[in-house]
């Protein structure tokens, strides 16, 4: 039977999110229904509705979640009613060249369902039967979900939901970019561009590789004192700096062996390139808008060896990448706990979008009852 949900929804563009009563369809082949516990506030789902990242409207947000499985389709054989759950926003077939040889993150089937289930058959409805999209093929900033079984993880119960949503996506994201994505080697200098959530989870992910110098970059002051919780041995203001590159490489004595774009921004990446020593590597990180770009010298890459490497969520495989994290926050080894600002009622979705893109958290997270 169809169960009845409250959701956060974008309908158009120029209009803040609004909170609705929709219909979530029961499971089909290969889906669960999820029950909802917690969903991280990213920045992502900002993206959405700015133009940032163009997903169709009316679209359910939400890609950072995690929950119970409440329900099973058939055919699902390694889920059952009352698993503890965090969502996935990449689909994966297990089957490509890029599953079978580590890359799961970049699996085709991803790009087949950016706003819709596999099969593109509607799940979700609003109250008037009108379809409504999906956010990543999750929409889990609702009480309920259904996904595919390919878009949710098993977890062992036992860490508070609202911390292992986090885990979906801004410290996967950030994490994996230094961990999975760079492999920062021990005593590496890094900078890291960005002290919002994805760039804090690089700071940590700097710290537990070893790096013995971490630099945070950013424009606000309340970020870069979190940072330094995070693992930043020094920071930089941005909005101070008369000319950022030149500080910074003076700072890391000649250059940085890794430069994190955690932003979204041509410029930005530009600048994580130019405060790279020799044969450093800049890692983007950040979403950045269709037509934003970035330009570079050329004779730079032939010179100095420097290179310039993307990062999908982390270079992430979820099934090993999840349980670890959370092994490495039981150990007392990565800050869940400190990342969360505050945490919001449903009904209030659209005051913690306004904070996020005011930069007054690091993480708000919506905790459903």
């Amino acid at each position: 039977m169809q169960m009845r949900s409250k959701a956060v929804l974008f309908r158009a563009d120029g209009v803040t999110v609004l909170v609705e009563d929709i219909l979530v369809d029961p499971p089909g082949p290969h889906e669960v229904m999820v029950k909802v516990g917690a969903c991280g506030v990213c920045h992502s789902d900002l993206s959405v509705t700015n133009g940032t990242l163009p997903l169709p409207a009316p679209i359910i947000l939400g890609h950072e979640g995690a929950g119970v499985v409440c329900e099973v389709g058939a055919s699902v054989t390694d889920l059952q009613v009352g698993d503890s759950v965090i969502s996935s926003f990449v689909n994966t077939c297990g089957r490509c060249r890029y599953c079978t040889s580590g890359r799961p993150n970049l699996c085709d089937m991803g790009n087949t369902t950016p706003y819709t289930l596999p099969g593109a058959q509607p799940r979700t409805w609003d109250l008037n039967g009108q379809p409504l999209n999906v956010m990543g093929g999750c929409g889990v900033m609702a009480e309920y979900a259904t996904l595919h079984e390919n878009n949710v993880v098993k977890i062992t119960p036992g860490v508070p939901l609202d911390r292992c949503a986090l885990i979906g996506c801004g410290v996967m994201t950030g994490w994996g970019a230094a961990c999975n994505t760079a492999k920062v080697e021990p005593g590496s200098i890094c900078v890291v561009f960005g002290a919002g959530g994805v760039g804090l989870s690089a700071l940590q992910g700097c710290q537990i590789a070893g790096a013995t110098m971490i630099v945070a970059v950013d424009m606000l002051a309340s970020k870069l004192e979190l940072a330094k919780v995070f693992g930043a041995t020094h920071v930089i203001d941005a909005s101070k700096s008369e000319n950022l590159v030149k500080e910074l490489r003076k700072l890391t004595g000649g250059g940085a062996d890794y430069a994190f774009e955690c932003v979204g921004h041509g410029e930005i990446v530009a600048q994580a390139y130019g405060c790279l020593r020799k044969g450093g590597t800049a890692i983007v990180v950040g979403l950045a808008g269709p037509t934003n770009m970035t330009t570079l010298k050329t004779a730079s890459f032939a010179l100095e060896e420097k290179g310039i490497k993307g990062s999908y969520y982390g270079s992430t495989r979820p099934r090993i990448d999840f349980p670890r994290l959370l092994g490495l926050y039981q150990a007392g080894k990565l800050k869940l706990d400190e990342l969360i600002t505050r945490r919001y009622r449903i009904e209030e979705a659209p005051q913690a979008f306004d904070d996020l893109a005011q930069g007054r958290n690091a993480r708000g997270v919506i905790v459903f009852e």
